[in-house]
């Protein structure tokens, strides 16, 4: 899909991991997103939490967060988020688009620690930390091809 090229509708964010996936839901139309939840990733991912989210949301396009190394170049872990954008693409006949993610997760992580300690954040709500990834990788794409 082309950098330019924005659907109108939903998009549905992942911020891929080994154990666990975040999801967030964005619109097009505000250039926003919200984090949804965190599903599991073991063996496989949780493919029947993943399709009641398509399902639900019905997006127009989907974008996974790639982590690129600190110059940019591809690693085993990004090489494995972009074989899930090939799965969700072969489930789902949507497309899929990447997004680098190398300074989102480092930003969730430092905005937990802040509510953390504001009081604001408990320890059993580190699972939405994934979500909250994604949430910032896909507000950061959509701002990213926002015409000012």
């Amino acid at each position: 899909m082309p950098d330019t090229a924005l659907p109108r509708g939903y998009i549905l964010g992942f911020d891929f991991g080994l154990r666990r996936i975040g999801v967030a839901i964005g619109q097009t139309a505000t250039h926003t997103a919200s984090a949804l939840e965190t599903v599991r990733h073991g063996k496989s991912p949780d493919w029947q939490a993943i399709d009641r989210l398509v399902n639900e949301w019905k997006p127009a396009l989907l974008l996974v967060g790639l982590p690129l190394g600190a110059e940019g170049e591809e690693t085993e872990m990004s090489r494995a988020a972009r074989r899930f954008g090939a799965a969700l693409h072969k489930r789902y006949s949507l497309d899929v688009a990447f997004a680098d993610e190398r300074l989102s997760s480092q930003a969730a992580a430092s905005r937990f620690v802040e509510l953390r300690a504001s009081g604001n954040l408990r320890q059993k709500d580190a699972k939405q930390l994934d979500a909250a990834a994604a949430r910032l990788i896909l507000e950061n794409w959509l701002q990213s091809r926002h015409d000012p």
